[in-house]
């Protein structure tokens, strides 16, 4: 694949046809105001820079990697020439606080922006979208002091950050961590331990690195319950804001991974290495699911970049192979053979990328506009925005990611040898999607989250809502199209029964949740896009203006309720066959 183009057209339909955009950035208070000229102007320089910048050294960063010399990572050839890019056009402080140098848009806008940079190279925009969460945890939870010192640097995209939580010993049971906070007679820590899976720990296109590191005070509870929060900077700062000696925080290995060669995965060590406490003692959980939440949409962003990639990979090859005739006789008779697309499985594979990726595409753009409403939105919408986004930023998470990775499988099987081999990109594709279904929390926990505490903990406020949401499309869509908006009401009444009948059997036998979370997240995914494919329908519908874009959307609308969201139903039958399948068997059973 020599290009890549931003889906403009398709963005566009779902902000604006879709989910009126215009409005919804009308509605904001206490953010810069953003006109559709405004979003198209930051839309179009986005696709630009990812175009021309970023996706031109996706390959060399797969081929070249990062290089560890004497505690010093040089990345691949382009991408800090992309960086500073990257920085002199102000991408770096979309959504900070006026105040500190960020030019105060709403949070959506970030996440629009980074669809097409993630899309052309994925291993690149981990740098900026590290930096990014940082950005968020300091300026929810910084001092003012904080903020001035390193969070305008953070802003002005001179400095990037880092998440510092995963210890050898502990993996994904962050409580496990052993990383020691001893306090200093100025105010400040030392911090000695041992990081692991730092994403973009260390490198070479800014100055300074700020890692935000959880860390143990001494007289700390065990658990997640003792856990604080530091930044902890590469090099230390000075007073007048000048970066000054090295502090004790050193990179002693990269990772050799399957795949995103070009972003740096650091082992961390810090030896009684200067840092400074952010927020309350022992809250260094709350303050550090600010940067979570945050990250873990941009992994939902990342399953739709896969998804996009993956079909644009896939699509011309499909239509310009030409490989044996087609069942019902030759389409091409003048050539030897007829184009691929004509088979109907490489059809089934094409239409399956398709319909999760314009799914997605609207399910994670309709999360993007509740952060924004949780945080600038009327008061009394706020709480309710809040809600939905925690709702489904594990299904965002976890779902996009599991078909990011279904989709890069589906070309590299429409490509056949052709895919497996390196020349044409897309086995890179498949290497760098895998990571995106562990980091930022494994679908199983995504999955554990969602069930057991934004849908049974909250007697499914979220999901009532949003349930509500559905079967009120559903009857706009009865006269203009019967058959969808009947599947979709049926689905919205199955949806909280299913819920109900997991919490009902979890309350005697906690195994239950964790025997269906999976099934449960799963299914949830497709209702999501269920839901924004009749939506999505609807408006091509209702259209005066119809063309072959807006026949391809109803044409997968059917495809999506007839061939896809049957998966849902296999999801369901296998949660409700209880946890006894699976707990039953004794360890010895296992035997092979």
């Amino acid at each position: 694949m020599t290009e890549f183009r931003a889906p403009l057209r398709d963005g566009r339909f779902v902000l604006y046809d879709v989910l009126d955009g215009e409005s919804h950035y009308a509605s904001l208070e206490a953010c810069e105001p953003v006109t559709r000229d405004v979003l198209d102007s930051i839309l179009d320089a986005a696709a630009t820079f990812s175009e021309q910048a970023l996706f031109p050294c996706n390959r060399a960063g797969d081929e070249e990697g990062c290089r560890l010399t004497d505690g010093v990572v040089t990345t691949a050839s382009g991408f800090k020439a992309a960086f500073d890019a990257y920085r002199e056009a102000g991408w770096a402080g979309m959504i900070g606080d006026p105040a500190y140098g960020g030019q105060g848009l709403p949070a959506s806008i970030r996440l629009l922006a980074g669809e097409p940079m993630t899309t052309a190279n994925m291993a690149w925009t981990m740098y900026p979208d590290l930096s990014l969460s940082a950005i968020h945890a300091l300026g929810m939870h910084g001092t003012e002091a904080q903020k001035k010192k390193f969070l305008t640097r953070l802003l002005a995209g001179e400095w990037t950050g880092t998440m510092c939580l995963t210890e050898p010993h502990a993996g994904s049971d962050v409580g496990l961590l052993r990383t020691k906070a001893e306090p200093q007679a100025d105010g400040s820590y030392t911090i000695t331990g041992t990081k692991i899976f730092i994403s973009a720990g260390e490198h070479d296109m800014v100055d300074n690195i700020l890692h935000l590191v959880l860390a143990r005070l001494p007289d700390a509870p065990a658990g997640t319950k003792g856990i604080s929060l530091f930044i902890v900077p590469k090099f230390l700062v000075n007073d007048d804001g000048s970066i000054g000696m090295r502090n004790g925080v050193s990179c002693t290995r990269i990772e050799e991974k399957m795949g995103l060669h070009g972003n740096a995965t650091c082992e961390l060590v810090f030896a009684d290495a200067i840092g400074y406490r952010v927020g309350a003692e022992h809250q260094g959980m709350r303050c550090m699911f600010t940067m979570m939440n945050s990250a873990r949409l941009g992994v939902g962003m990342q399953g739709l970049g896969v998804m996009e990639l993956a079909y644009q990979h896939a699509l011309p090859y499909a239509l310009a192979r030409e490989q044996m005739r087609s069942l019902s006789g030759p389409k091409n008779p003048d050539g030897q053979a007829d184009p691929i697309i004509v088979h109907p499985d490489v059809r089934r594979m094409l239409l399956t990328q398709k319909a999760l990726l314009e799914g997605g595409r609207a399910l994670i753009y309709y999360a993007a506009f509740k952060s924004d409403l949780s945080l600038y939105g009327a008061d009394a919408s706020k709480a309710d925005a809040e809600a939905l986004l925690s709702f489904l930023t594990p299904i965002v998470k976890a779902f996009l990611t599991e078909a990011g990775f279904e989709c890069a499988n589906h070309a590299l099987q429409i490509f056949g040898g052709h895919g497996f081999i390196r020349d044409n990109g897309v086995e890179q594709l498949v290497r760098d999607a895998r990571v995106t279904l562990i980091y930022e929390g494994t679908t199983q926990i995504q999955a554990l989250d969602l069930l057991a505490r934004k849908v049974l903990l909250t007697q499914g406020k979220a999901l009532i809502a949003f349930i509500a949401e559905m079967k009120s499309c559903a009857a706009d869509a009865r006269q203009p199209l019967p058959d969808l908006a009947a599947a979709l009401d049926a689905l919205a009444e199955e949806w909280g029964a299913f819920a109900m009948s997991i919490g009902g059997r979890a309350a005697t036998d906690a195994d239950e949740l964790g025997a269906a979370a999976v099934d449960f997240l799963m299914y949830s995914g497709y209702a999501a896009l269920a839901y924004f494919w009749v939506r999505m329908a609807l408006v091509a519908k209702r259209s005066a203006h119809r063309d072959a874009f807006l026949d391809g959307k109803l044409a997968t609308a059917e495809f999506y309720m007839r061939r896809i969201l049957p998966r849902a139903q296999a999801h369901r039958l296998a949660a409700e066959a209880g946890a006894a399948t699976l707990m039953n068997p004794a360890p010895e059973a296992f035997a092979h």
